[in-house]
């Protein structure tokens, strides 16, 4: 079968484009990882980290071991989530604005912790009732717009995005009236949690959270055919031999999952599912092969650097995790955009 060598041509090129671009987010993933092991409150050399793991003991192995790479590993998880979670949806309803607060799953998710934090839930049954409450709201909130979007037996995606967002207010509202119903420690503790944190000290709970993002990164990259198809339309993607209606159906079910597994265990983290893909889309192009795998290590990246910078611009205290991320996202994404003169788009 004879081949266009013009076209062969440029398929090569865009194939080393992007074996470059994946290349440089692995290198920016290993510097944020050094960067994470280095910051914090007790300094500590580059250079010295490798005798300190290997020895096993002392504070320095304490801080690094027990409280600096689990923090690492778990923003690599959650912030790679989010922002695979973020360029799924955006793919299903063909809208730049969608991520997972869009729809409400982070609201619901916010709206379970609230209701076991007014309840003092976790006095009575331990520590683990705050993300399993995190993530039934969660479930909730995607069990709504999953069913109530879908019509006569199809699903109806501008009736989902809709629900998803008087989903969200609705959740909103709930929230405002416990906080304003609640105790003073309690107020204290709902909006700790909602600013987000990578304060996460059990490792079942970290472990998991990788798992389900790396397991999710893996089934969604089998549908990219499909993802990119939806970029037409759904009745151009059909016409291709796409089932779009399973194919929207998995992949909504995948990304909003992961969406509430990484609200659960980090809280609730803003910006990184909306600004991420974005930028993969500007720097790689918005073909899924890429997008996908780009998207995930950008987003563990950002949100890794972001922790960074939580943890050191007023040392020795703290700030949440969540005000870092929507205030350098989005200085960072509007002068991006407003420099390459680009817009937002899906295609």
């Amino acid at each position: 079968m004879n081949t266009d060598p013009g076209a062969e041509k440029i398929r090569s090129r865009k194939f080393s484009r992007w074996f470059l671009f994946l290349v440089v987010l692995f290198v920016l993933s290993g510097v944020a990882f050094l960067i994470g092991l280095n910051t914090g409150e007790m300094d500590i050399s580059l250079w010295e980290i490798p005798g300190i793991l290997r020895s096993g003991e002392g504070l320095e192995y304490t801080v690094l071991y027990q409280i600096r790479l689990p923090r690492i590993i778990l923003g690599l998880a959650v912030g790679g989530g989010l922002s695979l979670s973020g360029a799924i949806l955006q793919g299903i309803y063909r809208n730049p604005l969608v991520e997972p607060f869009t729809l409400g799953i982070s609201g619901g998710a916010a709206l379970g912790v609230a209701l076991a934090i007014v309840f003092a839930l976790p006095l009575a049954f331990g520590s683990y009732v705050l993300p399993a409450a995190g993530f039934s709201g969660a479930l909730l909130a995607i069990f709504l717009v999953y069913n109530l979007g879908i019509r006569q037996g199809q699903i109806n995606v501008n009736n989902m995005l809709l629900i998803g967002v008087m989903v969200s207010f609705v959740s909103s509202a709930l929230m405002m009236l416990l906080m304003s119903l609640t105790t003073a420690e309690n107020l204290h503790s709902i909006v700790f949690w909602m600013m987000g944190s990578l304060d996460e000290p059990d490792r079942t709970l970290i472990r998991f959270t990788v798992i389900i993002s790396v397991a999710s990164l893996i089934v969604s990259l089998f549908f990219f055919r499909s993802l990119n198809a939806l970029r037409l339309g759904e009745t151009d993607a059909r016409h291709l031999g796409i089932n779009t209606e399973l194919s929207i159906r998995v992949m909504f079910v995948i990304a909003s999952l992961l969406a509430g597994v990484c609200v659960a265990a980090a809280g609730v983290i803003g910006f990184v599912g909306l600004v991420i893909p974005h930028l993969v889309r500007i720097l790689a192009g918005s073909d899924y092969r890429m997008l996908l795998p780009g998207s995930f290590l950008g987003g563990g990246i950002f949100l890794v650097l972001c922790d960074a910078i939580a943890r050191t611009i007023i040392a020795p205290n703290e700030l949440p995790i969540g005000v870092i991320t929507g205030i350098v996202g989005g200085v960072m994404f509007i002068l991006f955009l407003s420099r390459s003169g680009t817009s937002l788009k899906m295609s």
